[in-house]
C-alpha cells in the first residue's frame, strides 16, 4: 500500500503506522472492559484497524461486530486472507472463528472502538487543533471555509465532512459525513504525517450516537443551528437535539462556540458545562458578531467583531446569503478560539473559492443564472430560495426532489416552501433508494398544493426536469437545482447510477446554445 490514492490524492491510512503488540491492545481493552479475554500469539503486531473485510490492510486488527443484516464474523475469513492478523469481536463472533486465529473478545466492541483506534494510531488528534462543527445546516460550508481560510493563511489544515476529506490541500475519498472511528483516526494519522496544524470537521448526530468520534476531544465544539432532520434515525426533535448536545460535554470538547440566533443554541448555552463563547449575525448581544453587512449576488462583505472589543476584521465570503455570513462568522470565530490568527484566516476565506455543491454556479454564457445547491431540508430550501429571490427581478425556478428511505415527514413542508417561494416548481426524483419515486413525488406535490396559484410541474426523470427548467428560463431568471449538490450519483433500488447535477445542467445549457 502507498500513501497516494488512485487520483493522486492522499491515502486514507498513514504510511508509517505505529507497531502495537496484540498484548498491549488486550491490556488496554481489559482496563476498559472487565469481560475482556484473548487467545493467540500476544506478540502479533497490529498496524491498523478496520470494520470492513473489503478494506483490510496487511497488519490490521479486523473488528467483527453484529450488524443490521449480518455479523461481521461472517466475513472474518475474507479479512484474514486479505492480511488481517487478528480479530476483535464479541462472544458470539468468537465462537464462530477458526481455531488458531489471534482474537480479543469483549461484550460490546463498538463501545471501545474509538478509544482503541486512537490508541493504535498513536493518538494523532492530540497533535492538532481540533474543531468540531455540528448543526442541521451549514456544517460543510463552515468547515470548508475554515479549512480554505487556514490554507490561504499558510496554515497546514484539514477538513472532514460531507464532500470528503481534504488534507493539506489534497483530497481523500471518504464515504460518510463522519467516517467510522477506525477510518477517522487513520485519517488523523495521515494528517499528522502531513504536519497538519488544525482540522475542522463535521460532527453529525449519527456520528455522536454511534460513537464515530469517540477517542477525540475537540478544542472547540461549534453549534450552528437545529431544525427538522434525521427523524428516520432519531425518534423526536428532542432526541435529535440531545444527540447534538452530547458534543458539548467535557468528554468530547474543551470549549463551546454557540450560535444564539437559534433557539436550541440559546438552550445549549444554558445547559452545557463547557466554557462558552456566543455568536450572532442578528444583533443579539454576543461575543462574536458582525456589522456593515453587504450582501451581493455571488459574495458578501462584512466586519467581524470579537470578544471584549478584541478582533475587528473586515472580511467577506465567496457565497451569497445571510446564512453564509453566519457560516463564515462561525468558521472565523472557531479558528480564533482554537488559537489561530483570525485576521490571516479571514483574508484566506475572503480570497477562497466556493464550496462544492453549495450555491455552485453553472455558467455556459447564458443570460440567466443556474445554481446547484445541496439544500434538501425544509429550513435549507427556505433559506436558499429567500436568498436567491433577493438576487433577481426575474423568475425563480426550482428543481426539487426528496430522498427515499429518509424522514418522510419533511417532504410536504419542502413542497409547500418551494412552491410558495418560487415562481415555478418542478418536482422530480432525488435519490429514491428503495422507495417508489412516484410516491415521494406525490408527497412533495401535496405540499405544493397549499401554495395556491403557483406553477408546479412533475417530471420524474431528473435529467429531463433540469433540461425543462433551463428551457423555460428567460433573461434574468434564476434556476436552482436543489437537493444533491456535490453528489455524483443517483441511488435507485440499491444501484448508484452516475449523475451529477452540475454536469447535467452544463450539458443542457450547451445543447440549448447557452441562452
Amino acid at each position: 500500500m502507498t500513501g497516494e490514492g488512485e487520483d493522486g490524492g492522499l491515502s486514507a491510512r498513514p504510511l508509517r503506522p505505529p507497531l502495537t503488540p496484540l498484548s498491549r491492545i488486550v491490556g488496554w481493552l481489559a482496563a476498559h472492559d472487565a469481560t475482556t479475554h484473548a487467545d493467540g500469539d500476544p506478540t502479533t503486531l497490529v498496524t491498523g484497524l478496520t470494520l470492513s473485510s473489503k478494506r483490510v490492510w496487511p497488519g490490521d486488527l479486523y473488528v467483527a461486530m453484529p450488524g443490521a443484516f449480518a455479523h461481521g464474523v461472517d466475513f472474518a475469513r475474507e479479512a484474514l486472507t486479505a492480511g488481517a492478523v487478528a480479530v476483535l469481536t464479541d462472544p458470539v463472533g468468537a465462537a464462530q472463528l477458526p481455531s488458531g486465529v489471534p482474537v480479543a473478545v469483549v461484550e460490546q466492541p463498538r463501545r471501545l472502538l474509538g478509544g482503541l483506534a486512537a490508541r493504535i494510531y498513536g493518538e494523532p488528534a492530540r497533535s492538532m487543533r481540533m474543531i468540531g462543527v455540528t448543526g442541521t445546516q451549514g456544517k460543510t460550508t463552515t468547515t470548508r471555509l475554515a479549512e480554505s481560510g487556514m490554507q490561504g493563511a499558510g496554515i497546514a489544515a484539514a477538513s472532514v465532512g460531507t464532500v470528503g476529506t481534504r488534507i493539506a490541500g489534497r483530497e481523500v475519498k471518504t464515504a460518510l459525513t463522519t467516517p467510522e472511528a477506525p477510518d477517522l483516526h487513520g485519517l488523523f494519522a495521515v494528517m499528522k504525517e502531513q504536519r497538519v496544524v488544525a482540522c475542522a470537521m463535521e460532527v453529525s448526530s449519527h456520528a455522536l450516537t454511534l460513537g464515530r468520534v469517540d477517542g477525540v476531544v475537540f478544542d472547540v465544539a461549534v453549534f450552528l443551528n437545529l431544525g427538522r432532520d434525521h427523524l428516520d434515525f432519531h425518534e423526536t426533535v428532542e432526541d435529535y437535539y440531545l444527540a447534538k448536545a452530547s458534543l458539548f460535554t467535557p468528554g468530547r470538547a474543551r470549549r463551546a462556540l454557540v450560535n444564539i440566533d437559534d433557539e436550541h443554541g440559546r438552550r445549549l448555552v444554558r445547559e452545557t458545562e463547557l466554557p462558552v463563547e456566543t455568536m450572532s449575525t442578528q444583533g443579539r448581544p454576543a461575543d462574536w458578531w458582525v456589522s456593515d453587512v453587504r450582501l451581493g449576488p455571488s459574495r458578501s462583505e462584512f466586519v467581524v467583531h470579537g470578544p471584549l472589543g478584541g478582533a475587528v476584521v473586515a472580511t467577506g465570503c465567496p457565497l451569497p446569503g445571510e446564512f453564509n455570513v453566519a457560516n463564515t462568522l462561525a468558521a472565523l470565530a472557531a479558528c480564533a478560539d482554537a488559537g489561530l490568527d483570525v485576521e490571516a484566516i479571514a483574508a484566506g476565506v475572503a480570497a477562497s473559492g466556493g464550496v462544492p455543491g453549495r450555491f455552485e454556479r453553472v455558467d455556459e454564457g447564458q443570460d440567466f443564472t443556474v445554481v446547484v445547491d445541496y439544500a434538501h431540508k425544509p429550513d435549507a430550501v427556505d433559506a436558499s430560495l429567500r436568498t436567491l429571490r433577493s438576487l433577481t427581478d426575474g423568475e425563480l425556478i426550482i428543481v426539487l426532489g426528496a430522498g427515499g428511505d429518509r424522514d418522510p415527514g419533511k417532504r410536504q413542508p419542502m413542497g409547500a416552501i418551494a412552491a410558495g417561494l418560487a415562481d415555478l416548481l418542478i418536482v422530480t426524483d432525488d435519490n429514491p433508494r428503495s422507495e417508489d419515486p412516484a410516491q415521494i413525488r406525490r408527497a412533495l406535490l401535496a405540499g405544493a398544493k397549499t401554495a395556491r396559484g403557483k406553477r408546479v410541474l412533475e417530471i420524474g426523470d431528473r435529467g429531463e426536469a433540469i433540461a425543462e427548467a433551463i428551457r423555460l428560463a428567460g433573461p434574468g431568471d434564476i434556476v436552482v437545482i436543489s437537493g444533491k449538490g456535490h453528489e455524483t450519483g443517483q441511488e435507485v433500488q440499491g444501484v448508484v447510477h452516475p449523475f451529477d447535477d452540475r454536469e447535467v445542467a452544463r450539458a443542457a445549457l450547451r445543447s440549448s446554445g447557452g441562452a
